[in-house]
């Protein structure tokens, strides 16, 4: 197992359903502690744990059986939810990149032990381990995703672009569209009615920070700098429908 480049792994990642239920080996599983280690957050200041743990301390709502499932945990604060799903993305280009099956789990939860053994609150699931069926799409027109046109109205970055235009989202749902240019990149989520927010509006939150993963590893792979800021004046004039997440500069 390598550390690889994560960026070739936006390209060609899917999530995974079916797995051999044997478990990964004790030099991949140590591979893989130490990545999840050394993941950087998108908010330095939001206190996470991350646990890998086996079938006896997770609770599954719909039948993705895998041999291994990584729990997150974090402290409740402002940008918490786009800040996990930032972490956890690392997470899933680094088992692709190494030809490891990966896949969110929504709709888990970890066992009554699992979620009280720590202060922090759960947010997510991610199974993971050998695959049973291929781990990577043959090509870019296997990915079911918007046009870049109807998630951005920038037109002077287009590779940027199609990698957040990539990133794996809850139900397929790409909540994201951008705006900026020459620079800047202002992001924004989809607004759903009362009704959908009960269902998406945290998944909404998780899924723009897997998105803006997919950003920085591609601004990394430009050799440029990836910073983010809250810009109060972006606040007012977001597109009709969606509500502002957060500013990227890069230059």
């Amino acid at each position: 197992m390598e550390q690889v480049n994560l960026y070739e792994a936006i390209f060609k990642r899917k999530s995974i359903k079916k797995y051999d239920l044997t478990a990964l080996g004790e030099k991949a599983l140590l591979k893989i502690a130490g990545y999840i280690n050394s993941v950087k957050p998108l908010f330095g200041d939001i206190k996470t744990e991350m646990r890998v743990v086996g079938k006896d301390e997770i609770k599954l709502l719909l039948p993705i059986k895998a041999p291994h499932y990584l729990l997150f945990y974090s402290e409740n604060k402002d940008g918490y939810l786009t800040n996990a799903g930032y972490m956890l993305q690392q997470i899933d280009l680094f088992l692709a990149s190494n030809g490891i099956g990966s896949c969110y789990l929504g709709m888990a939860q970890p066992t009554k032990v699992a979620k009280e053994s720590l202060k922090l609150e759960f947010v997510m699931v991610l199974a993971f381990g050998n695959a049973t069926e291929p781990v990577h799409r043959v090509d870019i027109s296997q990915f079911n995703r918007k046009p870049l046109v109807q998630i951005t109205n920038i037109t002077d970055n287009d590779t940027l672009l199609e990698a957040a235009r990539l990133a794996p989202s809850a139900t397929n749902s790409q909540p994201w569209f951008f705006t900026g240019g020459n620079g800047i990149i202002n992001v924004y989520c989809f607004k759903p009615n009362i009704i959908k927010a009960i269902i998406y509006e945290k998944m909404n939150k998780i899924d723009m920070g897997i998105a803006l993963c997919h950003l920085a590893v591609a601004l990394k792979h430009e050799g440029k700098e990836f910073r983010v800021s809250f810009d109060d004046k972006v606040i007012a004039n977001h597109p009709k429908g969606y509500y502002y997440i957060i500013t990227v500069y890069y230059k």
